[in-house]
Order: structure tokens, then C-alpha cells, then sequence
């Protein structure tokens, strides 16, 4: 059969189709890890709710080294395990979802399942894409049960993708991409209508790294500035003139930015302080320019600094490349979605400026990145990722299931 052909099959040809029970029982499952939320490498008790579904549906998951975390393979013959390095004669079709929580309170209103953990909340749809690999990786057992599945699936339930650089790279030294052949995921996004996605060859999200300074000299009397390093005035220009020489020394279609989070210094109205420190973040579009940018950084810090007689330490902290959609698996993707939804479920994304550690299993095998659309259509509401308020459509769970067990069936890899 043709990818033509494939793509414009309708939903009821192919099986695993998400039933209603499954449906209200991943819904409940969702709000009870939204109740529950854990912060990175915290989540134990997620952990042991998926991996005791899992159990129940036959299935023998593995929890990561780090205690938090799972995979789970489908369709390897009993007990077998690859070894690092090893591939099967198929190669094994993965399925990502990030399981931790933000700290951050969960402020809706009127929410029954709102979070019951202070300052914790799942603000960023995690809850969701657990629910969505955990509901895909029950229905494949029941094809494989059933002899309808076509190739060997790993779930990976990843801890600590909001923990700089990211639970990703643990699990990578894990095995977690031991004999995968494919990798694939979806995020939230709220500015999408439910029961659609988002699709971007190429680029989909940025690279984040964390920058701290701390800037000394020595203080004294605002009365007397001449005879001492203002600090103050040293942090101010900074803050100001590092984003500005950074934006002029690289192309400016890399999208190399320097945000400010944080500025500290000084304690009292007449003394200059000897101590200031800036804290914020770099994002950059382009991968090359993302592996040039800590040289890049350091040298305007240091240029500016040295102008107003600062002595400067700079702790720059890699975070995560670009997430880079190989075009075959974006492809399928689309091809998934449209046999199951149509051909209008699919609209193009742009390249968002936030960060996502599953970038770093794309720099080892190809995959792709999809949004799954979780708002209702018709709310204009004004939301976002990583806000207090920040909900989904739960019919968004049934669309990544059914897109996610459509993608297995359909790749021909």
C-alpha cells in the first residue's frame, strides 16, 4: 500500500481505536497525577501508578537507575532484554512522555482535581502526555495480544524534563534508546483547538541554557564614586550591553537571546555595594549557533565588566539543544493523524523559543515532536504553558492515543 494511499485511509480501518472506558479511565488517571504533582526526580508515587497499570495489563516495566521513571517494552519475546548497543531484528518503535510537575500553585478556581500539593502543579501538561503514552501502550498490548502488532514498541516515562539539562540524558545512559529505531512525543499546546496538532519539519522548539553572574569590586560612598567600582552601575550596563553586543556577533536568524530573570545588589540608598548578580537565560534557534554561544557570552560579559573595572565570574550551564523533527517521522506523524482525523486535524507550528530535553534523543535517533491541541474550541481564553491556570481539553488523551497507535501501525520502517 502507498503512503498516499495510507495517509487517506479513514479512522475505522485501522484498529486501535481508543474505547470510552479506556477513555474515562485514563481521564481519571490524569487527574489523579494532576491532584499528585512531583517535582523532577521526585515522582515516586507517578511512578508507581503507571507502573502498577502497567502490571495489571501483563506487562513487565523497568524503573530507571534513578528510582523515578520507567520503560516498558511491547512485543520483545518474554523476559528479553537488550543488551547496549544491541538491535532487534525490528527495530523498537518508542513512545516519550515527561512525568514531573512544576513548582509552581495551581491556581484555578472551582477545579475538583486541582492540585493538593503546595506551590506544585502540573502547569505544563505532563500529566496529560503520561496519560496519552500509558493509554497508546495499553491499547498496542491488546494488538500484540491479538497478533495485530507490526513491529516492538518501548514506552519511556521520563523523569526531570523541567531539571536543567534534562532526565532525558539519564535515561539515555539507562538504555533507554537501546535497539530504537524511532522516537516520538507530543506537548501541550494551549493555543491549539483540541482534537488537532501542530507539525513543524525541522526546528520545533529552541536551545536554553542558564547563565549566572556574580560581579565584585570594591565598594564605598555613593558620594564618592570615582574611587570606587560601581557595581551597581557595572550590573546596569550588563544587563543592558551583553544582549546587545550577543545579538550583533551572530546572525541574527539564529535567534541567539540573552533574557534577563534576576538582579541583585546593594542594600542601602548611600553605599555602593561590592557584590551584584544577574541570572537568566540564553535561547537560540539554530543548533550551530547554539554550540557557539557560551564563548560568545563569556566574552561580551567579560568586555563589559572589564569596562567598568568589575571582576566578573560567570557560571554558564548547558541546558538542551533544539528539538530537530526528522522529516520522515514528522511525516508519519501527519500521515497518523490525518488516517485517523482528516486531513484538516493537521496545521503547521512555528518554532517555539521554549526548551525540551527530548531534543537529546533526536540527536541520536530520528523522531519527531507534535502539539497536541488541548484547547476548546471556541475558548479564547488566554492561557499558557507554565501558569497557575494552565487545564486541558481531556478529549486531547483519546486524539494522542489514537494518533500515537496509528503511527506504530502505519510506519514502515
Amino acid at each position: 500500500m502507498s503512503r498516499e494511499s495510507e495517509a487517506d485511509l479513514p479512522g475505522d480501518v485501522l484498529p486501535g481505536a481508543l474505547s470510552e472506558s479506556l477513555h474515562a479511565e485514563l481521564v481519571a488517571f490524569r487527574r489523579d497525577l494532576h491532584m499528585h504533582p512531583e517535582l523532577g526526580n521526585q515522582e515516586f508515587r507517578t511512578t508507581a501508578a503507571i507502573k502498577e497499570r502497567l502490571e495489571r495489563a501483563g506487562l513487565r516495566p523497568r524503573v530507571l537507575a534513578t528510582g523515578t521513571g520507567l520503560i516498558c517494552d511491547i512485543g520483545l519475546p518474554e523476559g528479553m532484554r537488550l543488551a547496549e548497543g544491541e538491535r532487534p531484528a525490528v527495530p523498537l518503535f518508542a513512545l516519550r512522555a515527561d512525568i514531573d510537575a512544576l513548582p509552581i500553585p495551581d491556581t484555578k478556581a472551582d477545579c475538583p482535581y486541582r492540585s493538593t500539593v503546595p506551590d506544585r502543579a502540573h502547569a505544563c501538561g505532563h500529566d496529560v502526555h503520561t496519560a496519552v503514552v500509558l493509554g497508546a501502550g495499553l491499547v498496542l498490548a491488546d494488538l500484540h495480544a491479538k497478533g495485530l502488532l507490526p513491529r516492538p514498541v518501548r514506552l519511556l516515562f521520563q523523569p526531570a524534563e523541567e531539571v536543567m539539562p534534562g532526565g532525558a540524558l539519564g535515561a539515555i545512559k539507562d538504555g533507554a534508546l537501546d535497539g530504537v529505531g524511532r522516537i516520538l512525543a507530543v506537548h501541550c499546546d494551549p493555543k491549539v483547538d483540541v482534537g488537532r496538532i501542530g507539525l513543524r519539519h525541522g526546528a520545533i522548539t529552541s536551545a536554553c541554557d542558564r547563565l549566572e553572574i556574580a560581579l565584585d569590586g570594591p565598594g564605598g560612598h555613593t558620594a564618592r564614586p570615582h574611587l570606587t567600582t560601581d557595581l551597581v552601575t557595572a550590573a546596569a550596563r550588563v544587563a543592558v550591553d551583553v544582549p546587545a553586543l550577543i545579538a550583533r556577533r551572530v546572525d541574527t536568524r539564529s535567534g541567539l537571546a540573552l533574557t534577563w530573570g534576576r538582579i541583585e545588589s546593594g542594600h542601602a540608598p548611600n553605599v555602593i555595594p561590592q557584590h551584584a548578580e544577574l541570572s537568566g537565560t540564553v535561547r537560540c534557534l539554530d543548533l550551530d549557533a547554539w554550540r557557539e554561544a557560551p564563548d560568545i557570552v563569556h566574552a561580551a560579559i567579560d568586555e563589559v565588566a572589564t569596562l567598568h573595572r568589575a571582576k566578573s565570574e560567570i557560571t554558564y550551564v548547558r541546558g538542551v539543544p533544539p528539538v530537530v523533527n526528522d522529516r520522515e517521522s514528522t511525516e508519519l506523524l501527519r500521515r497518523a493523524m490525518v488516517a485517523r482525523r482528516g486531513m484538516r486535524s493537521v496545521e503547521s507550528t512555528e518554532q517555539s523559543l521554549g526548551g525540551e530535553d527530548f531534543s537529546w534523543y533526536l540527536e541520536q535517533v530520528p523522531g519527531a515532536l507534535a502539539r497536541l491541541g488541548v484547547r476548546t474550541p471556541g475558548d479564547r481564553t488566554s492561557r499558557d504553558l507554565h501558569q497557575g491556570d494552565f487545564d486541558a481539553d481531556e478529549r486531547a488523551i483519546t486524539v494522542g492515543v489514537e494518533m500515537f497507535t496509528a503511527a506504530v501501525l502505519l510506519d514502515d520502517q
